[in-house]
């Protein structure tokens, strides 16, 4: 079916319940899902044995100790059993709309990179995963209090295992990763889907650690510009809205106009927006306003510009012969 692999902070407090809801949820999809959480932070082991989900304790480090993903990347598709994985962060709720989603890709084509914006949201408590409606309240809670990032945070991943085993050794916690992820793909042709008409990833808000610089929103604290030189510079920095199709809310699937194009189309529309009110609607308007005014204007002496110069040039002409 599917393979989910993540990494988590330690379970404490309300990190803790976060990533118990957002694990939870992804064993939920589906009976044959598959989920694996990377590294040894207190109280993982004890999560996944509670969960039933398998556990990688050990992780490749940068001299920080943040994570370096490129392990991760490459143990999970080294191991998993599906032929599809997806990375998510370990803050995020997935209702059963990503598995339709899913589904849909997989029989639109074989090699794809699934993602969607995220939907920040105020969640403090732990979900009631035993209520059979518990997807259909959070939705509803969720369209009433939760704010729709941005194309610019990516914070899932779904793709053909063997896709990503070329990836740099970059830092997870920090920005940039997630917008080679996209680059990638898309210098690949792999065809890069955006779900975010037809799914609602719940992110559930949190604080950042200020251990590594780190804080929201703002992508230029060390290690996130290590990562930049990584990827090889802003010019390998793409996001959502960078991709080629996209699943509308039907559930269809439609290729998505380049950025680049898109703006020449909106470009030359507002040129020629812009000529059809010069030349139908500005220029009749002055012309018939001046034709109203001649008569006062001529008695008054008011000459316009250019039939003094004609009269100037018209004297100049007399007296030259």
């Amino acid at each position: 079916m599917l393979t989910f692999f993540t990494t988590a902070k330690a379970f404490r407090g309300h990190d803790g319940i976060i990533q118990r809801n957002a694990l939870h949820s992804w064993k939920r999809l589906h009976p044959d899902v598959e989920v694996i959480l990377f590294g040894d932070e207190e109280g993982v082991a004890e999560a996944c044995a509670d969960l039933e989900l398998r556990h990688e304790p050990r992780v490749e480090r940068h001299e920080s100790g943040a994570k370096r993903l490129d392990y991760i990347f490459s143990r999970a598709q080294e191991i998993s059993h599906d032929e599809y994985c997806c990375f998510v962060n370990c803050d995020i709720i997935l209702m059963p709309d990503f598995v339709e989603a899913f589904e849909r890709a997989r029989a639109w084509r074989q090699q794809f990179l699934l993602v969607a914006q995220r939907w920040d949201t105020n969640i403090t408590t732990p979900i009631d995963f035993a209520d059979g409606q518990w997807f259909d309240k959070l939705r509803q809670f969720a369209e009433a209090t939760a704010f729709r990032q941005d194309e610019f945070w990516i914070d899932l991943f779904l793709f053909r295992r063997g896709q990503y085993l070329d990836m740099p050794p970059l830092l997870v916690g920090h920005c940039y990763w997630d917008s080679w992820m996209i680059w990638n793909a898309l210098h690949k042709d792999v065809a890069v889907l955006d779900s975010t008409s037809f799914v609602m990833p719940i992110h559930q808000n949190h604080g950042y650690n200020p251990a590594f610089g780190r804080v929201k929103g703002i992508p230029d604290d060390a290690l996130s510009l290590h990562n930049l030189k990584l990827i090889g510079g802003l010019n390998r920095v793409r996001h959502i809205k960078s991709s080629t199709h996209r699943l509308d809310r039907g559930g269809g699937i439609h290729r998505r106009l380049s950025h680049r194009l898109q703006h020449r189309l909106v470009r030359s529309f507002l040129g020629k927006l812009r000529n059809w009110v010069q030349y139908k609607v500005r220029l009749p308007i002055w012309h018939s306003l001046l034709k109203w005014t001649r008569p006062v204007r001529a008695s008054l002496g008011l000459r316009s510009r250019n039939a003094r110069l004609r009269e100037k040039a018209q004297s100049s002409t007399g007296r030259g012969e």
